[in-house]
């Protein structure tokens, strides 16, 4: 799977998007070290504090589905500019991938190539897994 292919379907992705309130539509696609791809788009509520974003979907979809490691996550959002993960996806993020490789693009269809550990360098993990995982 090439980084193309990943951001294309990280933009069909963004056309299921449920944003009524907001406007902005995020689609994801986050590939799984098996070679499979899940998708994920945000969707809102009207109870703001229960949407959830593009990347944490992908992220419950595939390991509802039993993926557990990752290797690049591609991000399309609606408006102009580069977007970026919140800070909840970070960590969701940073769970099962803190190297994880981002490809985020824009409406134009540039794009831009970061890392969780990039834009979140120090994420919060419990002591007893860092001690279980000789980190």
């Amino acid at each position: 799977m090439n980084g193309t292919m990943l951001r294309d379907m990280a933009v069909k992705a963004r056309e299921n998007a449920y944003a009524p309130y907001s406007g902005f539509k995020v689609g994801a696609a986050l590939l799984g070290s098996s070679g499979k791809v899940y998708t994920g788009c945000n969707i809102e509520n009207s109870s703001y504090g229960l949407t959830i974003c593009a990347e944490r979907v992908a992220v419950v979809k595939a390991v509802s589905e039993g993926e557990r490691e990752f290797t690049a996550l591609a991000l399309a959002g609606s408006g102009a500019g580069f977007i970026y993960p919140c800070g909840a996806c970070l960590q969701v993020l940073a769970e099962f991938a803190p190297r994880l490789k981002i490809e985020i693009v824009e409406a134009s269809g540039d794009y831009k190539i970061t890392s969780v550990k990039e834009l979140l360098p120090r994420a919060f993990v419990l002591k007893q897994r860092e001690e279980a995982d000789g980190n």
